[in-house]
């Protein structure tokens, strides 16, 4: 089972950018898939997760409205398009995958390497 992120980067206030994240080993489409990030010197934060056909999403109050979380099964990947980049977006940016199917529990047993997004105020 891997994951592997990419798409970070360092931007401006105000910037855009899209991560994605390749899955494999898994059937892909089974699973609730998510986006969790971690700033230097703080703790891990869900951002975002989304069903296993992306009809339903659910966002972080912090992001809502800025980011968006959606997913090609086809090409069983994952993506977090960032709009409105603001510098507390800064943090490693992760995709996660719950243990079982069909199911959000955020119980995530595997992890990506994580992409690093950097906003400078």
């Amino acid at each position: 089972i891997q994951l592997v992120e990419s798409g970070g980067g360092m931007l401006q206030p105000g910037g855009s950018l899209k991560l994605s994240c390749a899955a494999s080993g898994f059937t892909f489409s089974n699973y609730y898939m998510t986006w969790v990030r971690q700033a230097p010197g703080k703790g891990p934060e869900w951002v975002s997760t989304t069903n296993t056909y992306g009809g339903s999403t659910y966002y972080a109050d912090s992001v809502k409205g800025r980011f968006t979380i959606s997913r090609d099964n086809a090409k069983n990947t994952l993506y977090l398009q960032m709009d409105d980049l603001k510098p507390e977006d800064t943090a490693r940016y992760y995709c996660a995958r719950e243990h079982s199917p069909f199911s959000y529990l955020s119980d995530y047993v595997y992890w990506g390497e994580g992409t690093q997004v950097t906003v400078p105020s």
